[in-house]
């Protein structure tokens, strides 16, 4: 008597955090030369299928759930979503970044590169801070005071992390491609030219 199971399949990202995130993607780095053990850890991380279950699926259902999953590995750019909840806590992504504070460019600074990676949530903890002040869309936050409060975004989901990511990478080819220069020339901007050569926009748009 076969045994029924459910299986839920991941649409998107808003049910998957960084925290799992980055366990899939230390397996897929293991496995990356091996198509079978790459899908196997897609569903293992993402549905919760272990290797004995997934062996003993129909080849259709294998074969629908695998093209759902390989189709959520490849759509990974998602909207900006400027206030994100944490607990009971409403955190604020930095309203205008070309008013960012100068320790804050620094601090970006030092890290190797912009991705989601083990370094991202302390890039997080400097681009989202607790909101202090909302009216409508508009909101203030907190000012940057140089705290590493990155492990409170573990658990954030990944749709919010790859926003922010996309959200910065966007805005750095476009400000590489037309106001680059006028921008270096305002205080505090320069900064933005390592932060391009680093995450290698710089090299992405003198090729396009």
């Amino acid at each position: 008597m076969k045994k029924e199971i459910q299986i839920k399949v991941p649409t998107d990202w808003s049910s998957i955090t960084y925290n799992q995130y980055m366990k899939l993607q230390a397996d897929i780095e293991a496995y990356q030369e091996e198509e079978e053990a790459l899908t196997a850890t897609l569903f293992y991380h993402l549905c919760g299928v272990n290797p004995y279950t997934l062996q003993n699926l129909d080849l259709d259902t294998y074969k629908s759930i695998k093209k759902d999953l390989w189709e959520l590995m490849r759509e990974r750019e998602q909207p900006l979503k400027r206030i994100i909840k944490i607990g009971d806590k409403e955190w604020g992504f930095e309203p205008d970044l070309s008013k960012m504070s100068y320790g804050a460019y620094l601090d970006i600074q030092e890290y190797k590169d912009l991705d989601i990676n083990k370094d991202w949530l302390g890039i997080m903890s400097i681009l989202y801070r607790p909101v202090v002040q909302k009216k409508g869309v508009l909101y203030d936050i907190e000012p940057y005071k140089g705290e590493n409060r990155g492990e409170m975004f573990g658990e954030v989901t990944m749709d919010i992390h790859f926003g922010a990511l996309f959200f910065f990478m966007n805005l750095l080819k476009d400000l590489s491609k037309d106001t680059l220069k006028s921008l270096m020339e305002k205080e505090g901007m320069e900064e933005m030219s390592t932060i391009l050569e680093k995450s290698g926009v710089l090299t992405q748009t003198s090729t396009t």
